[in-house]
C-alpha cells in the first residue's frame, strides 16, 4: 500500500473501493510472481491511479497472524511525494481523488484501513501487529 503525498496541497490520493475492501483505502495489491514489494507498489499505483511514483519510503509493516492455522499476512506500506502524471477518475477498483488526511477517518473507509494510518502519519512506529481469525482483527499492537 502506498500514501501519495502532495505536499504542496496538503492532500493525499485515496481510492474509494468498490470491490472486497470497500471504502476508502491508498493504492495498493498483491505481488506478482517475482516481484518486489517495491515494484508492485510503484505497478500497482500506476495501474489503480495513473500516476508514476518513485523515491518510496518504507514507513511501516503491517504483521497479522492467525493463531487457528498459524498463518502470517504482512503488508508493506509506503509513502512518497515524488509523483508524476494525472490521475484518473477511477478503474474497477473505484474512484481515485485527492483528500486531505483530515478528512479519512470522516468517510467510509475499507475494513481496517484506521489500524494502517498511524504508521502512515506518525513516525513514532514501524509495524503493527494483529491478530485475526477469519479476516476480523482481535486486536493490534504498535511496535
Amino acid at each position: 500500500m502506498v500514501m501519495v503525498q502532495d505536499k504542496n496541497k496538503g492532500l493525499v490520493l485515496v481510492i474509494d473501493r468498490v470491490k472486497k475492501w470497500k471504502g476508502l483505502s491508498f493504492p495498493g495489491g498483491h505481488m506478482e510472481k517475482g516481484e518486489s514489494a517495491v515494484d508492485s507498489a510503484i505497478r500497482e499505483t500506476k495501474e489503480e491511479t495513473g500516476l508514476d511514483i518513485k523515491n518510496l519510503k518504507l514507513c511501516g509493516i503491517v504483521n497479522w497472524y492467525n493463531p487457528d492455522t498459524h498463518a502470517r499476512y504482512i503488508e508493506f506500506l509506503y509513502k512518497t511525494s515524488d509523483f508524476s502524471g494525472n490521475i484518473i477518475n477511477g478503474t474497477d477498483e473505484g474512484k481515485v481523488f485527492w483528500i486531505h488526511p483530515d478528512e479519512i477517518l470522516g468517510k467510509t473507509y475499507a475494513n481496517n484501513f484506521h489500524i494502517y494510518l498511524p504508521l502512515f502519519f506518525d513516525n513514532k512506529y514501524t509495524e503493527a501487529f494483529g491478530i485475526w481469525d477469519d479476516e476480523v482483527p482481535a486486536w493490534v499492537e504498535y511496535k
